[in-house]
């Protein structure tokens, strides 16, 4: 097992790695829509902190020999179900034509000003 950390992603905020590798698999944990480069920059709306989310993980993943391409499945969690139209559409213009499996999952609650969380499971390149 492998644990991984890389300082162009965001520095976690608890006893926990940004990713393991493990069997050929990359496990990210949720990455939130915050700037790792500029962390007191305002997190703007559901699209901004998806496109940033999906960033936080696409640096993790490139750290541990993956990227966005060989991800298998994603769990997106939304603070709101309302959001998900917006976030969808950041999701689908960043992924492209490769289509994980995955799900949505609505919440009650993010640390604010948060509203969306993505986690992450990839094979190696």
């Amino acid at each position: 097992m492998k644990m991984i950390y890389t300082p162009d992603g965001v520095t976690p905020a608890g006893h926990y790695s940004q990713a393991v590798v493990y069997g050929g698999v990359v496990y990210v944990a949720g990455q939130l829509g915050s700037d790792p480069r500029n962390p007191g920059a305002d997190v703007g709306g559901a699209a901004q902190q998806a496109r940033q989310a999906l960033e936080n993980v696409s640096v993790v993943l490139e750290a541990a020999g993956s990227g966005l391409h060989r991800v298998v499945q994603m769990t997106v969690y939304v603070s709101d179900i309302s959001l998900w139209p917006e976030v969808n559409e950041v999701y689908a213009d960043v992924m492209g034509d490769h289509k994980p499996a995955r799900a949505i999952v609505p919440v009650k609650n993010f640390k604010e000003p948060y509203v969306i969380e993505i986690v992450a499971i990839a094979a190696l390149a």
